[in-house]
């Protein structure tokens, strides 16, 4: 696993996949192009996010935040470092007509239903939409995503093994089964090879993430929740 929490390591520069910013305004102006699905603002940031994570209050597994709720903490100096940054994140992301949300996360639900297949964030998967769209991400603390090229993975529906038992599944006429995929979101993960070596986005870069829709003219990026640190709640801006 290639990490980058708080340098840049010559594999994520040298990767094809990512494109690398210094500025908002580029990370939402440059073009996805060829292999590269994935524009990453990449910083180091100040502040303690740790003490907000600490004086949240987790009311459900994934609780939203507001900047109402940030606004109304009491922080120290370093503290207030870390809120301004978040709070300033949410704004330009809204200005540019986002709508981005700030969570306070101990896990995601899982999906167990079926042995052979997933269908939760915990999965390699793409994002869909009916719109030109794109996702964005920011983790200010706790485990980070992981992102991993298009040519290292594979479509599970198109492994013959998972495809025969998604037949048996679907069990209707064979002209409905790709919308049989599509409806139950099956058609949206992956397995990665054996040599694949995903990419942990790290801590405090704001990511673009390449979304499956009908004007996109790169791959969608294959990418994962991942599995949460003991005892520590992640603090993630998404949209």
């Amino acid at each position: 696993m290639i990490s980058l929490h708080h340098t840049m390591s010559s594999t994520f520069s040298d990767s094809n996949q990512i494109g690398i910013v210094s500025t908002f305004s580029e990370l939402v102006k440059t073009n996805f192009k060829g292999e590269m699905n994935a524009l990453c603002w990449h910083r180091n940031l100040d502040g303690d996010f740790s003490e907000i994570v600490a004086k949240l209050s987790l009311r459900e597994n994934i609780t939203e935040v507001s900047p109402a709720d940030l606004i109304a903490l009491q922080l120290s100096e370093k503290g207030n470092i870390a809120r301004e940054i978040i709070l300033n994140d949410l704004q330009l992301l809204a200005d540019f007509g986002a709508s981005p949300s700030l969570n306070l996360l101990k896990c995601y639900e899982r999906d167990d239903e079926f042995d052979f297949i997933s269908t939760d964030v915990y999965s390699f998967h793409v994002d869909r939409s009916p719109i030109a769209t794109d996702t964005f991400l920011c983790t200010y603390h706790g485990a980070a995503s992981d992102i991993v090229s298009n040519t290292q993975a594979e479509q599970k529906i198109l492994i013959p093994e998972i495809r025969a038992k998604l037949k048996e599944l679907h069990d209707g006429p064979e002209n409905e089964f790709e919308d049989f995929l599509k409806e139950n979101y099956f058609d949206l993960h992956y397995q990665l090879h054996k040599d694949a070596e995903p990419i942990n986005l790290g801590l405090g870069h704001l990511w673009r993430l390449a979304v499956d829709h009908p004007k996109q003219e790169v791959l969608p990026c294959v990418h994962r929740a991942p599995v949460e640190n003991d005892g520590e709640y992640r603090l993630l801006l998404i949209c």
